[in-house]
């Protein structure tokens, strides 16, 4: 007879090292991003996946400091929602739970007077 050691129970999956957009977020996002570039806008983006935040900034050139950040944090789905378009200067132009919408702060840049 043979006398197993007691079995421990699996630990609880605990909350994801690194926070990143799916491949849904990103097919929306790129698809603005592509509309911008195709306008000449835009010319370069970044991604950074940290512990509590994913974000992809957007350049309009390679040297220099994002001009916006797209920004998913999922603390704040339940209350702000967790995407938030922030400017150059920080200032937070608009925030939601959903992203389709949140980047329409970004579409009125294509709309110009004629």
């Amino acid at each position: 007879m043979t006398i197993q050691p007691p079995v421990t129970p699996a630990p609880a999956p605990d909350a994801p090292d690194v926070v990143a957009f799916d491949r849904r977020e990103l097919g929306v996002i790129l698809s603005v991003y592509g509309r911008m570039v195709a306008a000449g806008e835009w010319r370069d983006y970044g991604l950074s996946f940290l512990r509590e935040v994913a974000v992809f900034s957007v350049f309009r050139r390679a040297a220099e400091t994002p001009i916006y950040r797209i920004e998913k944090r999922p603390r704040l789905r339940g209350a702000q929602g967790m995407y938030a378009v922030v400017g150059m200067d920080g200032r937070i132009l608009r925030r939601g739970h959903d992203l389709g919408v949140v980047l329409r702060v970004l579409e009125r840049k294509l709309i110009r007077p004629v």
